[in-house]
């Protein structure tokens, strides 16, 4: 019986070494396919949640990335991003916050966004007829803490009226404040008009005369700890241009 050689291992053939080169080309392909969207991180206002959502909505069309939003009182999250907390953009609800963060170099241009009035909310039928400011020495009511923008106003707003009525709690954030109204939980919260505008049927409003003397001017900046300045950039640009001049101004706020 003949002898047949042996092909020598390790030596491919002609067929193998086209299929490998063939699964090489499209190596890079399949591994973008798999590739994870960047994250754009926004620190904002909790005021601002309604907005820069339907924003982010329209930055993630157009820029192909994530945007992960984090809400809450502006102070706390000005103080975060002063330490270098992970963020790519800061909006605050007023100056005092974004000073913390600029202070620290964290946001060096901060540019105004909007601003905001306080009002009164309470649930439908307003069941404890609160119908101004001097009507809470008789009801439930909540504000703001007064580390928080909307509760530096309360203050604010409630001493240029002479009121000295203590509320039954100092939330967090607007939302907070809200929310114990809207839950049955408070006869009345002080709110910025617009958290008044998002919650809708649910809330009755009561405008308070004179507040537009103590509004709170809201603030946006890139932070200087931004793993893309040029992602960051372009949300500032957003929201202070003619997209977000428009939600802001549907939302209820005044424009700079």
């Amino acid at each position: 019986m003949p002898h047949r050689p042996r092909r020598r291992a390790g030596r491919p053939t002609r067929r193998t070494l086209a299929a490998l080169l063939a699964l090489g080309a499209t190596l890079p392909a399949l591994a973008g396919c798999g590739a994870a969207p960047e994250t754009v991180r926004i620190l904002a206002a909790a005021s601002l949640t309604d907005v820069f959502g339907d924003l982010a909505t329209e930055f993630e069309a157009e820029h192909g990335v994530d945007v992960a939003l984090s809400f809450g009182s502006s102070t706390d999250l000005a103080e975060q991003a002063a330490d270098g907390a992970p963020g790519d953009v800061l909006a605050t609800a007023d100056e005092a916050s974004m000073a913390v963060a600029t202070a620290a170099g964290a946001a060096a241009h901060p540019r105004p966004l909007a601003s905001n009035v306080l009002v009164i909310v309470t649930p439908p039928g307003n069941p404890a007829r609160v119908t101004s400011l001097d009507d809470l020495a008789h009801a439930t009511w909540v504000r703001c803490a007064d580390e928080a923008p909307c509760g530096r106003v309360a203050t604010a707003v409630l001493a240029d009226h002479a009121v000295d009525a203590e509320p039954a709690s100092l939330e967090v954030d607007v939302r907070a404040a809200l929310d114990k109204v809207t839950s049955g939980e408070a006869d009345a919260a002080l709110v910025y008009a617009t958290d008044a505008a998002a919650a809708g049927a649910d809330v009755e409003t009561v405008t308070i005369p004179g507040a537009e003397r103590e509004q709170t001017t809201y603030l946006v900046s890139e932070l200087d700890q931004s793993t893309d300045p040029d992602l960051a950039r372009a949300w500032v640009d957003l929201v202070t241009g003619a997209s977000g001049r428009a939600a802001l101004r549907r939302a209820g706020f005044e424009l700079p």
